[in-house]
């Protein structure tokens, strides 16, 4: 059976995540401030592990079952979409973070680098209609729709740790920014309305100020 694209593209991101931890400018910034408001380099690499290591966990559990929800109902319901930095949605992710990071630089990207390395076997193998519970949510996704939030994840902060030390962003293949930019762009069509979105992809003059998806 062949394997679903985003199954492939979760591999691939998360490759370039784990190479990514691995380098020595991470190590070398581990305490330092990141690009990002409230983080330190730290809490940035431990945020991005996290979200190879979610998948595993998830796999790793009996498969749920019941009704599955959708995307646009899980991003709708998304408290921390917008939410300002000292809202608790923002503190916790922040936490948990560091939490993620506590054992250092060297084990983090060893662990993350296992994890993918375990992952390119188990992702083909699961089930096609697998389910996946959110534990933070309440509520069930398939597995091939929480891999695309996970990518989307990890595209996104792998620039912002990339940023933060002054090493190059990780090259993504369009069989991963294709989905990335098809859910961003869906969230922020949500969050803004079409227009804005048209307006700002092709009339600089009308333009809004920002058209981000979070």
């Amino acid at each position: 059976m062949p394997v679903s694209p985003i199954r492939s593209a979760f591999i691939e991101a998360a490759t370039a995540a784990a190479d990514l931890l691995a380098d020595p400018a991470v190590r070398a910034h581990w305490a330092g401030l990141s690009a990002l408001p409230e983080f330190r380099v730290s809490g940035v690499a431990g945020h991005l592990a996290l979200q190879v290591r979610y998948v595993a966990a998830f796999l790793a559990e009996p498969a749920p079952t019941g009704p599955a929800g959708t995307l646009a109902a899980h991003y709708g319901q998304a408290d921390w979409i917008g939410a300002a930095i000292d809202d608790e949605a923002n503190v916790s992710t922040r936490d948990d973070g560091e939490a993620a990071a506590v054992d250092g630089p060297l084990t983090l990207a060893a662990e993350v680098a296992a994890m993918v390395s375990d992952l390119a076997v188990a992702l083909p193998a699961a089930d096609a209609e697998r389910l996946v519970r959110l534990p933070w949510a309440d509520r069930l996704l398939t597995l091939d729709d929480f891999l695309l939030t996970r990518v989307m994840e990890i595209a996104i902060h792998s620039d912002d740790l990339a940023v933060s030390v002054g090493v190059a962003t990780p090259a993504l293949p369009p069989e991963v920014t294709d989905p990335v930019l098809a859910l961003l762009t869906s969230i922020a069509v949500r969050r803004h309305g079409a227009l804005p979105l048209m307006r700002a992809l092709s009339r600089r003059e009308r333009a809004p100020e920002s058209i981000a998806a979070f």
